[in-house]
């Protein structure tokens, strides 16, 4: 009888809290370059967040003359204009930068229209103030925010401080990792950026959720063994989960990646390198960071427990 193809063999022992001291130092860098990487680079900020008026065209030529349309424009003396090929030959991405007022931004969208006569055809046209704009980058920062704190309180609900510390570290090392994936290929930053930031922070948390249970159950279960030895066994024991999750829903993102198109390219990017790097933090990050923490084994037993049902009631 067929019983399955074992991705993970179920005695695999491999020693990934020994590599410890190497993780750590490869995640403070994926922490700290991804900041200074913006600090220094900075972000490539969509209509959504910069404000100003985003347009689409297809011209009738296989391959647009960018020289030419950017001529035709810049002599409009509109302010900052930006244009590129996107996706296809013949398909050029428009940028003008927020004008005074909104007389004058729907103004600017006619005069580029006159400029370039009847030869393009027009896919869409987005226009976003400076005002909205502001209110975005204030709303995702507070969703992201928010998000973090929920975490935090759930995690330390359900287990102990040390887990949700760990959570909120390992989380925040997801988040500008691939906030420095933006910043370092110069991708577009937008709405869809923050919806990929905040999909990555709930996909890793429930790889973390998952071996962190793990570590509760083996600390109850393996009250002599060594905490470097329980942390690796609990690791070993998820690893087959870990990976088949990470590897098929990276699969699943792969054709947005490759063949999505421009419009999504940024998003498909961001998750697929958000899977791997989650996947990274779970096993060599939020795990070992046990060994700093000092995760108490009494904490586990039937008393603590107890303890900690009775406070959670009180409060």
């Amino acid at each position: 009888m067929f019983r399955g193809f074992s991705f993970v063999p179920a005695d695999t022992k491999i020693d990934f809290v020994r590599l410890r001291t190497i993780s750590w130092v490869v995640s403070a860098l994926l922490t700290v370059v991804p900041l200074f990487l913006v600090w220094s680079v900075g972000l490539n900020f969509g209509i959504d967040f910069q404000g100003g008026t985003l347009i689409e065209i297809k011209t009738k030529e296989s391959t647009a003359d960018l020289a030419s349309i950017r001529s035709r424009i810049n002599a409009l003396n509109i302010g900052e204009v930006q244009i590129q090929e996107f996706g296809a030959p013949d398909n050029v991405l428009i940028r003008i930068a927020a004008q005074p007022t909104e007389q004058e931004q729907q103004a600017s969208i006619g005069k580029v229209k006159q400029a370039l006569g009847e030869g393009v055809e027009y896919r869409r046209v987005e226009v976003v103030g400076p005002t909205i704009s502001n209110e975005l980058i204030a709303g995702g920062t507070v969703a992201v925010v928010v998000a973090m704190l929920g975490i935090l309180i759930y995690v330390w609900f359900r287990f102990e401080w040390q887990f949700a510390v760990a959570a909120i570290a390992s989380l925040i090392h997801d988040v500008t990792g691939t906030i420095g994936v933006y910043a370092l290929l110069q991708l577009e930053f937008n709405l869809s950026s923050i919806a990929a930031i905040l999909t990555i922070i709930g996909y890793s948390l429930n790889d973390k959720v998952v071996i962190f249970d793990r570590i509760r159950e083996n600390l109850r279960k393996y009250r002599r063994m060594p905490l470097v030895e329980l942390l690796n066994l609990s690791i070993n024991e998820t690893l087959s989960r870990t990976t088949l999750t990470h590897v098929t829903t990276f699969l699943a993102m792969l054709p947005f990646l490759i063949v999505g198109g421009e419009a999504i390219y940024g998003f498909a990017l961001a998750m697929c390198w958000g899977i791997v790097i989650g996947a990274y933090s779970s096993i060599f990050v939020a795990a070992p960071l046990q060994l700093i923490l000092g995760v108490k084994r009494d904490a586990f037993t039937k008393s603590g427990e107890s303890t900690r049902a009775g406070a959670a009631a009180r409060v």
